[in-house]
């Protein structure tokens, strides 16, 4: 496989990062090189609307999985948590990134006092006070923060990550809830003000990895995307992917999942769904062997149906499909 390859992704900040990294991956593993190719996605011509009334997910993925199966790119790079839990017929996921922070991160004005509020959750609710404006357009975080901050209003905020910033130093907002790993990737590390734990705030699947997605026939592809490829990253996301395929799939849905090495051969996973208005949560935990993965997030799903999730999500279904419906 000499020949230059074509690599489809979005074109912003992080998706070019992303991109570039994969290439720069393949080429240090003695690939070709990679001519990038963006492709303008649904989700960046919406960029005014939530994603929760727009579609979710697929939305920044659809048609760069269109022009892979159409043979117009070779491969694509994605932020996992943007994938659809059910990929199309004839793709597949090819590789994945070391996982970066997977934690959500809550960033305060620049001119906060970020000492105090580093230092506990309950300094963080301190000096928010009880009804901040949060931006934030992600209902999975809007659901479990709306434990924490009952009064809280939660807008939503779109576009690169410096505007989002510079909109938040403005005052905009008292805080943004952002995913720790795009900060920490575009250099922007110091503006973590605090890491929510799994505890507050569960990330969501596949929160930190890029994955590469490759049409499933090609082999040559498949095994050029092998020597880049992290084991225990493609673990982890192979378990919380399956999780979310056995509660139903979907976007947009109140669901954080969180798989974590216990060990060298042993994955533990966090999972939580929560209703959207932060009156009822479902958590579970369990533990498997890494080979295992796609079986122990089937398991852990099974379990948070059993435990009353699936009332949970139905609730929230049906709360999407009544905002859709208002749509222009």
């Amino acid at each position: 496989m000499d020949q230059e390859l074509r690599l489809g992704t979005r074109g912003s900040q992080l998706a070019l990062w992303q991109a570039n990294t994969v290439a720069s991956r393949i080429a240090a593993a003695g690939g070709p090189p990679c001519r990038i190719v963006v492709i303008r996605t649904t989700g960046d011509r919406l960029h005014d609307a939530p994603l929760s009334e727009v579609g979710g997910k697929r939305l920044f993925v659809k048609e760069i999985e269109d022009a892979l199966l159409r043979d117009e790119i070779d491969l694509a790079v994605h932020s996992s948590k943007d994938m659809p839990a059910m990929l199309p017929d004839g793709l597949a996921i090819g590789a994945v990134l070391p996982r970066e922070d997977p934690a959500d991160a809550v960033v305060l004005p620049a001119r906060a006092d970020r000492a105090e509020a580093t230092a506990t959750i309950e300094d963080l609710v301190a000096q928010l006070g009880r009804s901040p404006s949060i931006g934030t357009g992600s209902v999975r975080r809007i659901a479990q923060l709306t434990r924490l901050f009952p009064g809280a209003a939660f807008q939503p905020i779109r576009g690169n990550l410096d505007t989002r910033l510079r909109k938040l130093d403005e005052g905009a907002h008292h805080a943004l809830v952002l995913a720790a790993a795009g900060l920490r990737r575009l250099g922007f590390a110091e503006r973590i003000s605090f890491a929510l734990p799994v505890e507050v705030c569960v990330p969501a699947p596949g929160q930190g990895i890029v994955a590469v997605e490759v049409r499933a026939a090609d082999t040559p592809m498949q095994r050029l995307l092998g020597t880049i490829n992290d084991e225990g990253s493609a673990s982890a996301l192979t378990a919380e992917r399956a999780l979310v395929q056995a509660l139903g799939g979907g976007c947009q849905t109140p669901v954080g999942a969180l798989a974590s090495p216990a060990d060298d051969e042993t994955l533990s996973l966090t999972a939580v769904v929560v209703a959207l208005d932060g009156s009822r949560a479902v958590r579970g935990q369990a533990r498997g062997p890494r080979a295992e993965a796609a079986d122990l997030g089937t398991r852990l799903g099974a379990q948070l149906i059993a435990d009353g999730a699936d009332e949970i999500l139905a609730d929230a279904r049906r709360a999407q499909g009544a905002v859709e419906g208002i749509q222009p």
